[in-house]
């Protein structure tokens, strides 16, 4: 590298704070002689004399923060092989629409009469929603996915306690989402933990003879479908009936719904309740602490218990929302779109659990969601699961011999890799991780599921071409050389990123949040 690519590119060396490039006496913008009297100063207890900011010049600041913004990771900018996390193109068309003055300015406490083309949005995508789960009825109050799960789980126990029934356990697979238990938990219940085969799906065996030790007192099975596994539960359709013959509820936690969306129901599958991570699935901007959106979709027997408030339709019967049946497909049948001399205004349910925020949602979430479904279309829906999964697959059948299989098995929306042979080697999976930065990747999840040791997690997401995935493949395979024959290379990666190897136990427990 020459000393002009050098002084272009060089993106190992860490920026500089702007203290550090800070000269006295120099300054951004010149300001005006300011006409404006003078006022006295605010008592000198009350000033800071600690506060130095720093001089520059405006370039100086232009050329921080791109040269910054040059460090970050970003799905515009790099594959993001997040397991769990869904991390796939989000239109930018979406963005525009949310960002539409109509929609951007609307005030939350603005009377329904005034906004009636945003709660026409918000109902067409309670319905999508509702269709394309083959469920009754959406709230689309939740904030987040956990959120969401805590809706869900309190509607169902609402539901039970107006049935006079005193149920305190809610059984969760090994294989669950974290946030399963931690939500049972919060709502009051006792979790009891049901262990799956070795073949990834739940273990009759254990389901049964958890179901009858706790009888009565069993609430609902949470059940994450596809599993953290990467792995669709072949026992479903039996595991409902199982519950429901002890007069639980299933509940489904919806997080990984993009591998199914188009495929099958869950509603057909034998779940009262999920909640769906629109910012996962249907296209909102993920990451970064949120925002976030996580309905719900639940059956008839549980809408009177929803969230407050719910957007309803005022419309005479042949103006209603229509659509052809689609049941037994496993697909939307439409999209729905509102009727143009519809009524829309908000609700409280018969016997709501009350309200989840100051108002009704995020949004700017919904907005997205309801633009990229409504762009897509049935098909297109459809096509978005498969390519989700395909390209899963693709990675599997790639990689497979390389590094150890999880699950030796058709796999859904993200493949389970453990790094098992390359730490008999001298290379743990945190080491593989911290090597694909070299390459140019943003490591997958690592050591979850915590049931597989050494894990890998890879979701490719549907959006990635077949050679972005070869690409990454290579960089893989190259990575397990190395691991067999230098796992030195390994152990002290990163070797070109502005800061090497850093102490993670330390920072997540003692961050230092001021400099």
């Amino acid at each position: 590298m020459t000393n002009l690519q050098s002084s272009t590119f060089n993106l190992q060396q860490p920026e500089p704070t702007l203290d550090a490039r800070s000269h006295a006496g120099r300054i951004a913008v010149a300001m005006p002689h300011s006409d404006v009297p003078g006022a006295e100063a605010p008592p000198a207890e009350l000033l800071r004399r600690d506060l130095r900011l720093p001089e520059l010049s405006q370039l100086d600041v232009v050329r921080h923060y791109t040269r910054l913004s040059q460090l970050n990771w970003s799905i515009d900018t790099h594959m993001y092989p997040l397991g769990s996390c869904t991390m796939k193109l989000n239109p930018k068309v979406n963005d525009a629409i949310a960002a539409m003055p109509g929609f951007a300015d609307a005030h939350p406490m603005q009377p329904a009469a005034d906004v009636q083309g945003a709660l026409a949005v918000v109902y067409g995508l309670q319905r999508t929603l509702a269709e394309i789960t083959g469920m009754a009825e959406t709230s689309l109050a939740p904030l987040a996915g956990a959120q969401g799960e805590l809706a869900g789980v309190l509607v169902i126990k609402a539901y039970l306690e107006s049935r006079g029934e005193k149920r305190t356990t809610i059984l969760v697979p090994d294989s669950a989402h974290g946030t399963n238990p931690a939500t049972a938990s919060m709502a009051g219940f006792d979790v009891v933990a049901v262990k799956p085969q070795p073949d990834g799906d739940m273990d009759l065996d254990a389901l049964r003879v958890a179901l009858e030790e706790h009888g009565p007192t069993v609430a609902a099975l949470m059940i994450t479908l596809p599993s953290t596994l990467g792995l669709f539960d072949r026992n479903i359709v039996q595991i409902a009936e199982m519950v429901h013959a002890h007069g639980a509820q299933m509940y489904g936690d919806g997080a990984n719904l993009n591998a199914m969306v188009g495929q099958v129901k869950p509603g057909d599958l034998g779940f009262d309740v999920m909640h769906i991570n629109l910012h996962k699935t249907f296209s909102q901007p993920h990451g970064g602490g949120g925002p976030g959106a996580g309905p719900i979709v639940v059956k008839e027997h549980l809408i009177p218990f929803l969230p407050s408030p719910h957007v309803v339709v005022d419309a005479d019967e042949d103006e209603r929302w229509k659509m052809e049946d689609g049941s037994g497909s496993g697909r939307p049948s439409s999209i729905i779109h509102p009727p143009s001399s519809a009524t829309y205004r908000l609700h409280d349910p018969e016997r709501t659990i009350g309200r989840l925020g100051a108002f009704h949602g995020n949004f700017g979430v919904l907005l997205r969601a309801y633009a990229y479904i409504s762009s897509l279309g049935p098909d297109g829906l459809r096509a978005m699961s498969e390519a989700a999964v395909l390209n899963a697959n693709y990675v599997q059948a790639r990689l497979r011999g390389a590094y150890d299989l999880a699950h030796d098995r058709t796999c859904m929306h993200e493949v389970l890799f453990s790094g098992r042979k390359q730490k008999a080697q001298g290379a743990k999976t945190l080491d593989i991780a911290k090597r694909m930065i070299d390459y140019g990747y943003h490591p997958p999840t690592i050591y979850f599921p915590l049931v597989v040791e050494e894990a890998l997690m890879i979701e490719p997401t549907e959006s990635e071409t077949k050679e972005t995935l070869d690409a990454f493949c290579e960089a893989m395979l190259q990575i397990a050389a190395e691991a067999e024959t230098q796992p030195e290379l390994l152990r002290e990666a990163p070797h070109n990123a502005p800061l090497r190897r850093l102490d993670e136990a330390t920072a997540a427990r003692k961050p230092v949040l001021r400099w």
